[in-house]
Parts: structure tokens; C-alpha cells; sequence
């Protein structure tokens, strides 16, 4: 039996878990006019995080039972702390709690790393859900996020969810195969940043610039260059050449980087995040 369309000019968001993410995704939703907030509920026992979800105006429902029968797309996120660190226990006690619910009429969506459409499906009795793998700068509207779809979930499911998601940052669709070697890029790839940033703010200043100064030109900086990455239609290469005049300044520290292998380090940053991606799931 296929799955009956999500009425896409009435329907209802429900999130089970109401953390940072969750609110990210929330405000991108209701900012972007995808959905007003009074078609969004979640639930939740601390005043704290109801009380962030009031401020725009979603409904905050007793139960998660109450959630997911209010909903008509479900965004499982099982009270994550980040979609990089996740209890798979816990999601699947989560799931099962609520499978008398979870119909067919439901679309079902997870972004916990790890945990694979099979498994979900085998929790909640049907394969109407969509995998997302979104990142934290959900936060500030430019997340990266990649989904796949399940077995009974449609191509009007995957573009609802894609607009969604897509109101906080970009969301491109790639096989379930991939979501490991996703995960470790741009699952984990903000913290390779931060780590950047704040290495490229103690290098100015150990070359004598106040920190604060060091500190917020080593962000601009990382933020023009990967604004320049994604919007110039150049290869990074090119981009890098185009800094490096000969004898200069830049291919000497590029020269530094080369020398500490740079490259590699981030190359195995990639793998073993995505080796431990497998080995979680």
C-alpha cells in the first residue's frame, strides 16, 4: 500500500526532543515561513527548554505520545546532545515506546548518527523515514545536512524534508552507504574548524596581536574563505593560488603547512571519524 501524501499546505511538525538542535531547526522553520509556529509541538520536562520553544510560539505538548499524534512529520532526535553523540539504545526504547503510533500516515524522520534506516524501520513496523544528517551550524542558519530516503518514504517526502532542512543551511539527498564518510566530514567537520580557528588565532598571537583581535580576525577569515569556496565557482586550488604570489608571505606559511603535513591530518581526520561513525552503528 503506497503511503497517502503529506497535506503540505496544512500539515503538522512534531519534534520528539526539544534540544538545541531541535529549537535550531524550529526557528529556521517558522523564520523562513515554511510553517507557522502553531503547527509545531514538541514536549519536554524542563522549564527551561519549554520555555525556549514558547518564546516563538510552538505548542508544547504533555506527552511525546501527544506529539506524535498531533504530527503529521515526526523529527526524531531522542534528546541528543549533538547529532555526533547519541545513545542507540535509548532511541530505539524511544522509537518502540511510540510504534502503536507511528503509522504510515506518518512520515518519520531521525538524524542520529549511526543509526541506520533498517534499524528504524525494524523498530517502528514500516519504512516511511527519512535519514538526515545535519551539523551544528544548524544553530546560525548554514548547516550542512545530507538525507536519504527509506523504503516507503517518497520523493515529496524527501522534497518536504529538504525544504525544512533546508531553512537552516544547504541539504543535499546521497545513499545511506555514504552517511558514514558524511559524518565524518561535515558531521564532525565544525570542530576540525574550531580547532583552526583557534590554532590560526594563538599563531597571531604568538606573531604579537592582542588575542581578541587574533580571535576574531582568524574567524572572518575562515568565514570569507569558505564563503569565497562556495560562492566563486573556483576549485580551492585555485582560490589558494590566487592568494600565493611568488616568494610572498602566504607560500611561506603554505610552505609551513606542507612541511607538518596538513593535509594528511585532515584527510585522517575525515576517515577516522567516519571509521568510528561504522563502528558506533
Amino acid at each position: 500500500m503506497e503511503a497517502l501524501p503529506i497535506p503540505t499546505e496544512t500539515y503538522k511538525l512534531g519534534f520528539i526532543g526539544a534540544g538545541k538542535m531541535a529549537e535550531s531547526i524550529a526557528r529556521g522553520v517558522v523564520r523562513s515561513g515554511i510553517l507557522p509556529p502553531n503547527r509545531i509541538a514538541t514536549s519536554h520536562s524542563n522549564p527551561i527548554r519549554c520555555q525556549a520553544f514558547e518564546s516563538f510560539g510552538v505548542h508544547i505538548l504533555p506527552r511525546n505520545d501527544d506529539v506524535v499524534e498531533e504530527s503529521d512529520v515526526v523529527i526524531s532526535l531522542s534528546n541528543l546532545k549533538s547529532v555526533c553523540h547519541f545513545s542507540f539504545s535509548t532511541l530505539k526504547d524511544v522509537v518502540l515506546q511510540l510504534r502503536p503510533l507511528l503509522s504510515r500516515k506518518k512520515l518519520l524522520v531521525s538524524i542520529a548518527a549511526g543509526v541506520k534506516l533498517k534499524d528504524l524501520q525494524d523498530w517502528a513496523g514500516h519504512s516511511r523515514f527519512i535519514r538526515v544528517m545535519p551539523n551544528t551550524p544548524s544553530a546560525v542558519g548554514v548547516a550542512a545536512s545530507v538525507l536519504s530516503l527509506g523504503g516507503a518514504a517518497t520523493e515529496q517526502d524527501g522534497d518536504l524534508i529538504a525544504g525544512l532542512f533546508g531553512s537552516v543551511g544547504k541539504i543535499w539527498k546521497a545513499d545511506e552507504k555514504l552517511f558514514d564518510a558524511i559524518t565524518g566530514l561535515s558531521g564532525s567537520g565544525p570542530a576540525y574548524i574550531y580547532l583552526a580557528i583557534e590554532a590560526l588565532a594563538d599563531g597571531g598571537v604568538a606573531a604579537g596581536l592582542p588575542r581578541e583581535l587574533a580571535l576574531g580576525l582568524a574567524s572572518q577569515t575562515v568565514l570569507g574563505a569558505a564563503s569565497m569556496a562556495t560562492s566563486s565557482g573556483k576549485h580551492p586550488g585555485q582560490l589558494k593560488d590566487d592568494v600565493t604570489s611568488p616568494g610572498g608571505t602566504t607560500i611561506a606559511g603554505i610552505h609551513e603547512l606542507e612541511k607538518g603535513g596538513f593535509r594528511g591530518i585532515l584527510m585522517n581526520a575525515v576517515v577516522a571519524a567516519a571509521r568510528r561513525s561504522r563502528e558506533l552503528s
